[in-house]
């Protein structure tokens, strides 16, 4: 049987990473995916893969994105080997933009969007003390932090405003097969 794919979205500082990693601690059935992407690495929690944009074009004239995006001038790529993990039978997440989610569902038919969310006052602590930017960059984050998902596929929605352990939790409930 394949495996499901799960984009997980949702605002800077909402926590998508942080339970992606917790998921992936407790059932080691699910991938995540490492993206690609044209910054460098930070200390934001995210594992990725950082390349200039000369690389990023190279991979992606090559064919090595199944998906990729712009946001903010910052290029992402999920790479094309997904399809392995999903064809073992892995439920594969990916972090992504709301941008993309329509273009993912077409790409990935089932598609399932797991949007992790916290109130304003904790999105604003949690992005104050990572550190890397000003209070004027941090309103601009919040001021973007409420939006609809595009058209399509499933969305779950995951509140992460309070204790990892309830927000991991909901979490997994999200990636279990919706009953009928």
């Amino acid at each position: 049987m394949a495996g499901r794919v799960f984009a997980v979205v949702g605002p800077t500082g909402a926590g998508k990473f942080t339970l992606m990693t917790e998921a992936l601690r407790r059932r080691h059935d699910i991938s995540i995916v490492e993206r690609v992407i044209t910054r460098p690495p930070d200390a934001n929690g995210e594992v990725f893969d950082s390349v200039d944009t000369e690389e990023f074009l190279r991979r992606k004239q090559a064919g090595a994105f199944v998906l990729d995006w712009e946001t903010d001038g910052v290029k992402f790529g999920i790479p094309a080997n997904i399809d392995k993990a999903i064809a073992e039978g892995r439920d594969v997440l990916f972090s992504a933009s709301r941008g993309v989610v329509g273009q993912a569902w077409e790409v990935f038919p089932g598609l399932a969007v797991v949007h992790v969310t916290a109130s304003l006052p904790v999105l604003a602590s949690r992005l104050a003390a990572r550190g890397g930017e000003s209070w004027a960059e941090i309103a601009e984050r919040l001021a973007r932090a409420a939006y609809e998902i595009p058209y399509g596929p499933s969305i779950r929605v995951v509140e992460n405003d309070g204790r990892l352990e309830d927000a991991v939790a909901k979490f997994l409930a999200a990636l279990q097969p919706e009953s009928v």
